[in-house]
């Protein structure tokens, strides 16, 4: 296997840049200049970006870069270029959320995300493009985002700016969000690493609402180790945000190792086959025999049965109702500005009553027990992580709700919803390619509050194969 110290600079990881930067061997500022240049000559074609920050940047990797010579590194992410979903506030910096009614919000103030990611030092490029208020479909007044893998193949649900900068060399890694797929789903198609911490973990506070109770904010990057490095950086408790966990955040790059004994992954044939491209479940398995060669014990066990469809119209009506009380500024009074998805999802959730909603919430709660019993008896289990990506006219991607019906029935919900309605963790990572050169990926369930395990498991399985270090050739 290749060490990512031979991949082009945009390429290597954010944890081997990052030993870089601490040794000397490479400037803050030259590295901010390197990459805003590679987003000036490709990000025109990727559409990536919805706001580059480069004075910003510029001033970031400056102060870092003084900060480290004169002895005081703050970690791994010092001086590091990485970049935001523009669902997150940025003071003085504009944040649309892909919502043409926001195109000239400004905010006043970080979110907490943002304000952590300045206190360890990381250099924001710029915020990144998504699909109209984190769902499902685009606002014609914004871009999609290209995939660098194919620029006929689906870029992911809402986090598609995220996904495609990560994967194209164009940050060092980033932050995504995911309520009922967001971070995965991009991650997969992107071929890069997704890690959706528990609900709680990191704070929700300054970044745009979608829905409440299901919203979760978690790094994408292009290796396991990289994810853990932003995740330590990002979590921890947050009296702004009343759903904040007061916990301590786990030290996960240092318990992350080669070996795998003792660790026991859940195995449910049925369920990872379900609906799921041949090629990918070849692939899984392949993965599980590499898991068995690192010690880890294969376990059979019982995922409850769920068809896509039917969790979906468990999470939508959750998902409407809590959309539309975040948006009751702006909806229905200005409802003409809204694209054609996420308006027909603003006026479901207006026109439910609180009893419509409760009842979805008492589903919600059937499944997510059923949903973390089963997780219970291992530490993680092996499923794909909403399927394989697919070609998609991008036109559709500004439809509304019927007509963008064909895409989202490429979305495997039964891989992707429980974990969103539970709350629990789940990590995404590359594992091969299809025939057609286009990337694969396998998911990790854990149960609350795992993602120490579910990172041992993805970096000790990167460290026995390669497929993370494959890049798009741009």
């Amino acid at each position: 296997m290749s060490s990512s110290v031979t991949q082009p600079i945009h390429y290597r990881s954010l944890s081997s840049i990052a030993q870089s930067i601490k040794g000397g061997q490479i400037s803050p500022v030259e590295l901010t200049e390197t990459l805003l240049s590679r987003i000036d000559t490709i990000d025109g074609r990727l559409k990536s970006y919805a706001t580059v920050m480069a004075q910003q940047a510029r001033d970031a990797a400056s102060q870092a870069e003084r900060e480290i010579l004169a002895g005081i590194y703050k970690g791994p992410l010092h001086g590091v270029p990485i970049a935001v979903k523009d669902l997150c506030f940025t003071a003085g910096t504009r944040t649309m959320g892909g919502l043409k009614v926001l195109r000239d919000f400004v905010p006043g103030h970080d979110a907490t995300v943002v304000q952590k990611l300045f206190n360890s030092g990381a250099v924001i490029l710029g915020k990144l493009n998504l699909t109209e208020g984190a769902l499902s479909g685009y606002h014609r007044d914004f871009p999609i985002p290209v995939n660098p893998w194919g620029e006929d193949l689906w870029a992911g649900v809402s986090s598609s700016g995220s996904g495609v900068a990560t994967a194209a060399g164009l940050c060092f890694g980033s932050l995504g969000t995911d309520t009922g797929g967001s971070i995965r789903y991009p991650a997969m198609a992107n071929g890069i690493v997704g890690l959706k911490p528990s609900y709680g973990r990191v704070s929700r506070h300054g970044v745009l609402e979608l829905a409440g109770s299901l919203d979760h904010i978690g790094p994408m990057t292009r290796s396991a180790k990289d994810a853990a490095i932003m995740f330590e950086a990002i979590a921890g408790y947050d009296a702004s945000d009343a759903s904040s966990l007061d916990i301590a955040v786990p030290k996960i790059c240092d318990a992350l190792t080669d070996d795998l004994s003792g660790i026991r992954i859940g195995v449910d044939e049925r369920y990872l086959s379900n609906g799921t491209n041949p090629g990918l479940i070849d692939a899984i398995h392949q993965v599980i025999e590499v898991l068995a060669q690192l010690g880890v014990q294969i376990v059979e066990i019982a995922m409850p049965e769920s068809d896509p469809m039917d969790l979906r119209n468990a999470w939508l009506p959750i998902c409407a109702y809590e959309a539309a009380k975040a948006h009751s500024g702006n909806y229905p009074s200005r409802a003409n500005e809204y694209g054609g998805y996420f308006g027909d999802t603003l006026k479901l959730g207006a026109s439910m009553s609180a009893q419509e909603y409760e009842e979805s919430t008492r589903l919600r709660e059937k499944i997510s027990t059923q949903f973390e019993s089963a997780l219970e008896p291992v530490d993680a289990v092996i499923c794909p992580s909403g399927g394989s990506v697919f070609a998609v006219d991008k036109e559709v991607q500004y439809g509304n709700m019927k007509s963008l019906r064909p895409v989202i029935q490429n979305f495997q919900g039964q891989f992707t919803i429980p974990a969103d309605l539970a709350g629990t963790p789940t990590i995404t990572v590359p594992c091969g390619f299809s025939e057609a050169r286009h990337p694969y990926a396998v998911q990790f369930l854990g149960s609350r509050l795992s993602e120490l395990t579910l990172c041992r498991i993805a970096h000790a399985y990167e460290q026995a194969t390669f497929w993370h270090q494959r890049h798009p050739a741009i």
